[in-house]
């Protein structure tokens, strides 16, 4: 079975007013202890850190991994006064500070006010590949379906204090990035390669750190790298998302061998489903990825659950994916806490004048966020000593 493995980024905030608190090097400071399970590392913006699992290979192993790096994150964030929040935009309005790295700093002067603004939160699958040129043949059979996964997770209903009518606002404002999105079929390694030298040689972007397509291969491991996802509220969700990813490149590897050719769907088909899953997320319809026409959210992801049932049985985890895909639809995904979460604060004003649908107040995003915080290290409290702490990594790269 393939082994697999996650990184979160989670936003460090102030547990009264909700507001991003840039904390982050404070937060990773003194810490080198050997590696053993979990890391810890700077992010583009000092408001976030971001948590990694080893290479794992079930769900539970992956769950325990994610839970006990928001603990680890969040027993950090404690010692100063703050908490961590999986929540893949903030509530709350403030200004973001960018992590003192010459990389980080040519990228604030050359993009400006995309990365300036860019206090988003993603969730990146990692998946083994045999080789990059199976990885390859991956990144063309999965493109079509990925937007089912960006309206799973979308969890970023609020921009810079503002409602904003979207599920997955997180997906808006990382698409300003100018690799960013869905990409074409590539066919091979070596037009996969030409593609990002060609985009290397414009002079736009300043190294291959910044493709930022919806999947790609990995440069410092040997895996396919999805990226279209929110950052999950629940830790058991973001494991869920990450069965449903590894079951789509054993998938894909499986149609590779019985000859099947990728489904050439045109880019811009993809970017309307992506925008559709961003916009709506569970609440209306999402684009099939057969047809590419509007149908219910909810058939459109039972259709991907049939999609990769052989392969979900075959790993004894299609009992586990329909119970946890039931319970998502039931309740909703990390937007529609968010919501509720503002909702219940305006209903349990005293003075009764805070009406159904009215723009929240800074007191309802602060609930909202502190909602996000005690969610976010659910199941996680109790495993966070087991086992000692993880070395915590100074990578610093978006």
């Amino acid at each position: 079975m393939r082994t697999f493995g996650v990184e979160e980024e989670l936003l460090i905030v102030d547990p009264v007013t909700g507001e991003p608190l840039a904390l982050a090097d404070a937060l990773l400071a003194g810490h080198d202890e050997p590696r053993t399970a979990t890391g810890l590392s700077h992010e583009l913006k000092l408001e976030q850190i971001e948590t990694q699992t080893r290479p794992c290979h079930s769900y539970g192993e992956l769950l325990q991994q994610i839970r006990r790096g928001r603990a680890m994150a969040n027993e950090a964030a404690r010692q100063h006064g703050a908490r961590v929040a999986a929540i893949a935009t903030s509530p709350v309005a403030s200004n973001t500070h960018t992590t003192p790295d010459p990389r980080y700093a040519a990228m604030l002067d050359r993009f400006g006010i995309i990365a300036t603004e860019q206090l988003t939160c993603g969730f990146h699958v990692h998946t083994s590949v045999e080789s990059p040129e199976e990885g390859v043949v991956v990144l063309d059979h999965i493109r079509d379906k990925l937007a089912v996964l960006t309206a799973l997770t979308a969890n970023s209903p609020y921009w810079r204090g503002l409602p904003t009518g979207f599920d997955s606002y997180r997906t808006q404002a990382w698409n300003r990035w100018p690799t960013s999105g869905p990409s074409s079929v590539f066919g091979s390694l070596t037009a996969y390669r030409r593609i990002v030298k060609r985009l290397l040689e414009t002079g736009v972007i300043m190294d291959e750190g910044m493709i930022y397509f919806d999947a790609r291969i990995s440069r410092n491991h040997p895996t396919v790298e999805v990226r279209v996802a929110d950052v999950c509220l629940r830790a058991e969700d973001a494991a869920l998302m990450a069965v449903l990813v590894r079951a789509l490149v054993e998938t894909a590897s499986l149609e590779m061998l019985d000859g099947v050719e990728p489904t050439a769907v045109p880019t811009a088909l993809l970017r309307m489903a992506s925008w559709q899953a961003s916009n709506s997320g569970l609440r209306g319809d999402l684009l099939d990825f057969g047809d590419f026409l509007p149908q219910p959210a909810a058939d459109v992801v039972w259709a991907l659950v049939d999609y990769l049932s052989p392969v979900l049985d075959d790993q004894n985890e299609l009992e586990l994916v329909k119970a946890g895909i039931s319970d998502l639809l039931a309740r909703g995904n990390g937007a529609h806490e968010q919501l509720e979460a503002a909702e219940r604060y305006n209903k349990r004003q005293r003075d009764g004048q805070t009406q159904t649908g009215s723009p929240p107040t800074n007191e309802a995003l602060a609930a909202v966020v502190a909602h996000a915080a005690k969610v976010t290290v659910r199941g996680g409290a109790a495993d966070a000593h087991k086992e000692p702490s993880p070395m915590l990594t100074r990578v610093r790269r978006p």
